[in-house]
């Protein structure tokens, strides 16, 4: 008789923002927050497309820098650090579950290599806050914090996507570097605050999926 395919729940805090739980799946890896499905190992092409976008939006910008907003189950974080022409990859993640995962967990097998080397810094703290305070400045930020611009993980996160948390963004970014966003779906009114708010070069970028609307990361230029 066929067992039922049962989520196998790893580990489970409660974190700063509340609980996150690390799940198996099957032979996949989930992570969910209050409650709320956030990513799995199922496919990081969406996250790698986020990270190929910014770099070729830089165009032939010599050992950039990028500013990466989550660390996930790892895919952006490990396909930067796997790519050469970065100088150094940052990651911020509120989380320190998530951060243990990848260091000494079930997620390390993703992002081992990336943590390892020497380009890479992990920051444990709250994106939002980060991009408000820090005095360093990046070539590219690549933001992977929540489902989207419309679909957020917590209502603190709703001011990142606002004219004044867009503000901070391009704060950190350095003249002409590039903002890129990932979305569970396509976000116009997203679009139009990015214009609205001072970025150029704005456009959208999809990734089609097998059942519903595709993923997308929304590609924005501070002006020099």
């Amino acid at each position: 008789m066929r067992t039922t395919d049962v989520p196998e729940v790893i580990d489970r805090r409660e974190g700063p923002y509340g609980e996150v739980v690390l799940r198996r799946h099957g032979e996949l890896l989930q992570i969910i927050a209050n409650g709320c499905f956030l990513m799995d190992t199922s496919d990081g092409r969406s996250e790698r497309l986020l990270v190929d976008a910014a770099l070729d939006a830089l165009g032939d910008r010599f050992r950039p820098s990028v500013l990466i907003g989550g660390l996930g189950v790892g895919f952006s974080v490990a396909h930067a650090a796997a790519d050469p022409r970065w100088g150094a990859v940052t990651v911020v993640e509120r989380e320190p579950a998530v951060i243990e995962w990848h260091r000494a967990g079930p997620l390390s097998a993703l992002s081992s290599d990336a943590l390892a080397d020497p380009r890479t810094t992990v920051v444990e703290a709250d994106l939002v806050e980060y991009v408000n305070e820090t005095s360093a400045t990046f070539d590219a930020l690549c933001l992977d914090i929540d489902n989207g611009p419309d679909w957020t993980v917590s209502e603190t996160n709703e001011n990142l996507y606002s004219p004044a948390g867009l503000a901070s963004c391009a704060r950190v970014l350095r003249p002409r570097g590039v903002l890129a966003v990932w979305s569970a779906q396509p976000s116009p009114p997203f679009e139009e605050t990015l214009g609205n708010a001072g970025f150029q070069q704005v456009r959208t970028e999809e990734i089609p999926v097998a059942r519903g609307v595709p993923d997308v990361v929304h590609l924005a230029v501070r002006p020099g």
